[in-house]
């Protein structure tokens, strides 16, 4: 999303520079897409906080897999992404409440013109050294994750020109012309700011056991590589009377222990070695909790309304492989997932099928294209299947016997019509002689949860003549695998957010799909998603961004690039009866930032 369309915005101290009858600065204290900002004037706290909330404590979480870094912006390793969420700063802050808008947190105020973006650094702001936050660091933050960080960075900030110092605390973004990249503030605003002068003698590529010099809530004071993190609350925290921090980070300690499976944590929570679990699995979530300590209060279950654009969960398809090069295979492959069956024998009916890249956003591509959405598909008619235009995009539903048995039959119909047919009981491309044959990887951490979902999928594909191996690995193994696109298909959740922008480029744009370790796992080059999501990024209204996302959307489910898999509408979380949590008819779903005590420790 591009700045051009006037920003929205409470003017801090107004300044106004104009020349003719166009206005080319405004210094603000938010930075808002679209509307007005939710917070404006003499605002003391976001609504889903409670700034009365008890500072003290100790709270242990667990974390899952492993880790050997703490730096998640680069290629290698695995980092403990706990590290740079507690204990480095942003520029500013996008709230859970106002997903559009930035509000002020290292940048005090901004400026904006459809040229640049100027970040105004407040005095007060500070590592936890003592030594201040200077425009240098932000420009070294910049350009690390640019020339250093993982390949995506590239990508992400490619419509930034460059980036200058005009003062110690006054930093300037300059954009390329014609950039319009609506969403290009908001994102500049996210920079996680490091210090320059502790990097001195450190490679930024490299991955390393030790923590940065932050200027967060927390500061990391233990950890065990694998084991655990310990993070101390700062009592200097510079930012802690800000309004965009008041009821946030009310624990004194923070303690994160490392589990390679979900399961396992379920007794970890009964045992009392650790307080709040979020539960994943709708079998263990309707039966595994029946039991005195939750009867008696001493662990509350909760139910957490959320409204989150779904996250992702898909079984991705690896379109550089040969056998996935054609969409009609992978559609037949999708027939074969019963998914009816999983949510009433394996899901206790608490999980819906995803049914679109941006389920829950309320932008997913509905019925047929019409009025903008038609308008933004039309020019690429001769280059789309002419499905885009004339099926409703569904998922197959496995209602009964009947059901199931017409699914398997238009999945072979498929193959065939790409070249397929039954060769020995095969299913084999004629062609070249192969039979259809794959692998779906999964991680530890969640694969002995889908083992029971596999079953009857691979049953599913053999009974058309696919053979098909459930492979779980190790996380770090996972990972490597994914990185290096050394992958038949893979169960992969892609985060999205709920106002998707210039991420959409790194999962789905040509650009990333050669890049090892982008996001871009599946391979997609099709450049009418390019152009799609060109303009995406460009439109100057809600009304367009929003008919744009669900061109995307039509084009992406019509190439059936992922198997779409569940969301839950709602966080399902257990923990020990000692907690608080802010009373909110706001749904912002799990938010632990801002939990506290009922009694100090």
């Amino acid at each position: 999303m591009s700045i051009k369309k006037k920003i929205s915005i409470l003017c801090w101290a107004a300044v106004l520079c104009v020349f003719g009858n166009k206005v080319l600065a405004v210094q603000t204290e938010s930075i808002a897409l679209y509307g007005d900002p939710k917070y404006t004037g003499n605002w003391q706290h976001f609504d889903y906080a409670d700034p009365k909330a008890v500072k003290g404590g100790r709270i242990v979480l667990p974390a899952y897999g492993t880790f050997d870094n703490f730096n998640p912006f680069i290629f290698k390793g695995i980092a403990a992404t706990q590290v740079v969420a507690l204990t480095m700063d942003t520029l500013a802050v996008v709230p859970t409440d106002d997903i559009t808008t930035a509000y002020p947190l290292i940048a005090e105020k901004f400026e904006l013109t459809d040229k640049y973006i100027d970040f105004f650094l407040d005095k007060r702001a500070k590592f936890s050294d003592g030594s201040p936050i200077l425009a240098d660091d932000v420009i070294f933050s910049f350009e690390s994750l640019v020339e250093k960080g993982s390949p995506l960075y590239k990508i992400y900030y490619a419509d930034v020109k460059n980036v200058e110092k005009l003062s110690d605390r006054h930093v300037r973004f300059n954009f390329k012309e014609g950039s319009n990249n609506k969403e290009l503030p908001l994102i500049l605003s996210q920079i996680v700011i490091y210090s320059k002068k502790d990097w001195q003698g450190k490679d930024f590529a490299k991955p390393y056991l030790q923590a940065p010099l932050g200027s967060g809530p927390y500061i990391l004071t233990d950890f065990q590589t694998n084991k655990y993190l310990i993070f101390k609350r700062n009592p200097n925290y510079w930012a802690k009377d800000l309004p965009s921090r008041k009821g946030f980070f009310n624990f004194d300690e923070i303690r994160y222990d490392y589990y390679q499976d979900t399961t396992v944590t379920l007794q970890a929570l009964f045992a009392g070695n650790i307080d709040v679990r979020e539960e994943y699995i709708a079998k263990i979530w309707a039966t595994a909790y029946d039991n005195d300590k939750v009867k008696s209060g001493q662990i509350i279950k909760e139910e957490i309304p959320h409204n989150e654009t779904a996250r992702l969960q898909n079984f991705a398809f690896n379109i550089r492989r040969p056998q996935f090069a054609d969409r009609r295979v992978r559609e037949a492959i999708g027939m074969a997932f019963n998914f009816e069956w999983a949510k009433k024998n394996l899901f206790y009916n608490q999980y819906e099928r995803l049914g679109s890249y941006f389920t829950n956003s309320g932008m997913e591509a509905t019925g047929l294209p019409e009025g903008r959405e038609l308008e933004i598909l039309e020019p690429f008619r001769n280059q789309l299947p002419e499905s885009v235009f004339t099926e409703v995009p569904q998922n197959p539903v496995y209602g009964d016997y009947m059901s199931a048995r017409q699914n398997l039959k238009r999945a072979v119909a498929l193959l065939n019509q790409a070249g397929y047919d039954f060769v020995d009981g095969k299913m084999t491309n004629l062609k070249t002689g192969k039979p259809l044959e794959f692998e779906i990887l999964s991680n530890s951490a969640n694969g002995s949860s889908f083992t029971r979902v596999m079953l009857p999928f691979l049953k599913n594909l053999e009974k058309i003549g696919i053979k098909a191996t459930f492979r779980n690995l190790e996380v770090n193994v996972f990972k490597n695998r994914l990185d290096n696109f050394d992958f038949d298909i893979a169960i992969i959740t892609f985060p999205i957010s709920n106002l998707p922008g210039n991420e959409q480029k790194e999962f789905w744009g040509s650009q990333s799909a050669d890049m090892k370790g982008s996001f871009n796992l599946i391979g997609i080059k099709n450049p009418v998603i390019d152009a799609l999501l060109d303009k995406m990024v460009q439109a100057q209204t809600k009304e367009d961004y929003q008919a744009y996302i669900r061109a995307i959307d039509r084009v992406l489910l019509n190439e059936h690039y992922m198997i779409m898999q569940w969301y839950a509408p709602r966080k399902q979380v257990a923990y020990q009866n000692k907690f608080f949590h802010p009373k909110t008819d706001l749904k912002v779903g799990f938010q632990p930032d801002t939990w506290w005590m009922k009694e100090k420790n």
